[in-house]
């Protein structure tokens, strides 16, 4: 969490300080107990699924922060070549397939890829993790739907920050919400304390255990609060005045979980270590993604597929 934690305040003193980024920034600060806390129950192979504020579950995952850095500048050894930036960013090697813009749209593409491992016979599983915005479109009946019918191994997470961009997700979702949603086409839901990481890796581990055993899909549904704006341009001026100063102050996972750490016996000086820790590493990811030079130009047109106007095909 102290990581993840780093690497976006670092991202976002890149797009706003330094201007080294080109495009928006969606920072997921406040959200790192449900990265930390399902992710350490996926195995490398894995297959992970993200949203535009995916940085932390990526970083999870096992990502190599400064390739991820380069991604969000642009720069040559972004992991995906500086081409895809801060909402697209992918890593295969980890298991990885992609953050997405399109909100909704890789609760799709997941349900697809747990598909794919399901013919394959393979004991791989899937994770989705999605917004509670996304919950509201399509994609979510769609993909939630097939993933039912075909009893498919995958897990669901609607990270619900309680924002759906600049809107209360409250005020424009009808009944429940996502656990009610699930469990109506299917799925076994659980509803968890998303700032407790401790709560979210054991009920993830208890479920990912009977996704692995052949139990079909389920639905996480970790209720959390993003700390920033929609963008870290965003000055979040819909929010009630002391809204998010209330939310640092009591339900700061961070801050939470050196409380259990430290009812455990760690002293003042070993949580403070792991911050400093981060806080250096990530310090001199930026630093040294910055230093790093632009992709050569005859990069542009690599990993790009031409097969000429698709009109002459379609018509």
């Amino acid at each position: 969490m102290e990581r993840i934690r780093a690497f976006e305040e670092q991202a976002c003193l890149a797009a706003e300080r330094d201007k080294l980024v080109l495009g928006a920034i969606h920072p997921s600060i406040g959200q790192e107990a449900v990265a930390a806390g399902v992710m350490c129950n996926f195995n490398r192979d894995d297959i992970l699924l993200s949203t535009h504020r995916g940085h932390g579950h990526t970083l999870a995952k096992g990502a190599d922060p400064l390739a991820m850095m380069r991604e969000l500048l642009g720069r040559e050894g972004g992991c995906c070549g500086g081409k895809g930036g801060s909402m697209h960013i992918a890593d295969f090697g980890v298991g990885m397939l992609g953050a997405n813009g399109v909100v909704g749209a890789n609760i799709t593409i997941a349900a697809g890829a747990a598909h794919g491992l399901k013919l394959q016979g393979s004991d791989r599983i899937v994770v989705d993790i999605f917004g509670d915005g996304a919950i509201n479109r399509g994609p979510f009946l769609e993909g939630v739907n097939w993933a039912s019918v075909f009893d498919l191994p995958i897990l669901f997470v609607c990270e619900d920050n309680q924002y759906s961009a600049t809107t209360k997700t409250s005020s424009v979702t009808g009944g429940p919400g996502a656990a009610a949603r699930a469990e109506a086409l299917g799925l076994r839901a659980t509803t968890v304390d998303g700032n407790d990481a401790e709560a979210v890796a054991d009920v993830t581990a208890e479920i990912t255990a009977r996704i692995r055993a052949g139990g079909g899909p389920e639905m996480l549904h970790a209720i959390t609060y993003r700390r920033t704006g929609h963008t870290s341009f965003d000055p979040a001026g819909y929010r009630p005045e002391g809204e998010s100063e209330h939310e640092a102050k009591t339900n700061d996972p961070i801050t939470r979980q050196r409380a259990v750490l430290a009812g455990m016996g760690l002293s003042a000086d070993e949580l403070d270590a792991v911050h400093t820790a981060a806080q250096s590493e990530m310090v001199q990811v930026l630093a040294d993604a910055a230093a790093t030079p632009f992709p050569a130009d005859d990069m542009a047109l690599q990993d790009v597929q031409d097969i000429g106007s698709p009109a002459q095909g379609a018509y």
